[in-house]
């Protein structure tokens, strides 16, 4: 029975609120924008410095050893593939068209932009703590059943946790260091090593390469293992899903999903 100053309300009202479990879309935070900017200026660079590298290798297929090479000199391995210059004996019965001067020029620039950049993301992550934090792999992701699995997961076509997603794997975390504070400061001197000017300048750093030949072929090799690196990168990104990895390098945020009550 009511009593004075009671409010008669709805039988339904009474009754607890059901609890949504619906998922909802959330944005959440994964890539600076800074290391999308340098990311994708370096992708560009990459590409750049891919094809006129190889228009360049074109022009004379042959590598050598030592400080000079030249078609009097026994090459040290020759690319069995036709050559933009007529004076290189290849084998085959035509020369392709010769596009060495603005394929050097470009390379040279594409070079020195991808340089600059790199530094940029460099000294961002020293500064911000991003390697130390995101990079450097502790001693549990060292372990070999750590690595095996990092190998395995994407193999099985098994799609990465919701940490997985946020952050690097362990073998992530190794390859990318090796990539960045090894393969590309390597392919930077090498390529130096073959001008001239740096020559004249620092003949140290031709020498501890063997000599500027030794230096274009190891800048060669360098650039297989990179151009291998970036195979596997993109195989990886595929099986892990593309537009869930790609998204974050472009927008910054990656598509998470949770319960609200």
């Amino acid at each position: 029975m009511a009593t004075s100053g009671s409010v008669h309300l709805p039988a339904e009202a009474s009754l607890p609120k059901r609890v949504s479990t619906t998922p909802v879309t959330n944005l959440a935070p994964r890539h600076s924008a800074l290391v999308r900017v340098t990311h994708w200026i370096t992708t560009l660079c990459f590409f750049a410095l891919l094809v006129t590298g190889a228009e360049i290798v074109i022009s004379h297929p042959w590598f050598y050893w030592g400080e000079t090479g030249n078609l009097l000199t026994t090459p040290l391995f020759k690319l069995h593939i036709p050559s933009s210059r007529r004076l290189v004996p290849t084998g085959y019965g035509y020369v392709l068209p010769d596009e060495n001067g603005w394929s050097r020029a470009l390379h040279f620039e594409a070079a020195w932009i991808a340089v600059l950049t790199g530094l940029l993301y460099v000294l961002s992550g020293l500064l911000t703590g991003h390697f130390r934090k995101d990079m450097v792999p502790g001693r549990r992701d060292l372990a070999w059943r750590a690595l095996v699995t990092s190998i395995a997961k994407p193999l099985r076509r098994q799609r990465p946790s919701a940490a997985e997603a946020y952050s690097y794997n362990e073998l992530q975390r190794i390859t990318y260091l090796v990539v960045i504070f090894v393969l590309f400061p390597l392919i930077i001197w090498s390529g130096l090593a073959q001008s001239l000017t740096f020559a004249s300048a620092f003949p140290w750093s031709v020498t501890l390469l063997g000599g500027r030949q030794s230096a274009r072929t190891i800048h060669f090799f360098l650039s297989l293992a990179l151009v291998l690196f970036l195979g596997v990168h993109i195989l990886m990104v595929c099986l892990a899903g593309f537009w869930g990895r790609t998204r974050p390098m472009i927008l910054g945020r990656m598509r998470t999903r949770k319960e609200e009550a």
